[in-house]
């Protein structure tokens, strides 16, 4: 059955040769081949302001560079967020899209007083971190923190369940390698996982 899908390439550089990049587009790439239908959303194109007031997190508008990321964000059934580790999670960038986007109001109920106030119930997401070290190394070692945090702290949170990931380590590693995390995506794109 066709399905609803928004890439959100989170890195914050928008030049060409970032992996992450070539990881979203062949997802969506993917996606489109399987019959999906996709819109794509760039984070280090977007002009994402920081929130610094509980007040205009509670009660202030989307801003509007966001409003279209929001109506994509409300359209989707499947969220794809590629994105590299920094300094052990998200890129701040992605993170002010994330707070931009998880107000009251959009992403969960206003004055809601549960665990579960999330507006985007019915959607499920796929996580896709890039890293230069080995993959075992940060699920091992570093227990994949940033993974947990996003979906258990923020996705699950607004209603978004289940939550997948797919971890690239050694991103700068061989071709071979990277050629094979394409395919991956291209793959996971058609079956809109």
């Amino acid at each position: 059955m066709p399905q609803k899908i928004l890439v959100i390439n989170g890195h914050p550089d928008p030049r060409p040769e970032r992996f992450v990049h070539a990881l979203a587009a062949a997802y969506a790439e993917g996606a489109e081949a399987g019959g999906h239908e996709v819109r794509r959303i760039a984070i280090g194109e977007l002009d994402i302001p920081v929130l610094t007031r509980r007040e205009d997190w509670e009660n202030g508008p989307v801003p509007q560079p966001l409003s279209d990321a929001a109506a994509s964000i409300a359209w989707a059934d499947h969220l794809v967020i590629v994105y590299p580790l920094w300094l052990g999670d998200v890129p701040a960038l992605l993170k002010a899209f994330l707070e931009q986007l998880g107000r009251p109001g959009v992403a969960i109920d206003k004055g809601a007083r549960s665990l579960s106030p999330g507006l985007w119930k019915g959607k499920s997401a796929r996580l896709v971190v890039t890293m230069g070290m080995p993959a075992f190394v940060y699920n091992w070692y570093f227990g994949a923190h940033s993974v947990k945090s996003l979906k258990r702290n923020i996705l699950n949170f607004v209603g978004i369940s289940p939550v997948r990931s797919s971890i690239v380590g050694m991103v700068e590693g061989s071709a071979e390698n990277r050629a094979e995390w394409l395919e991956t995506m291209r793959a996971l794109g058609r079956r809109a996982q």
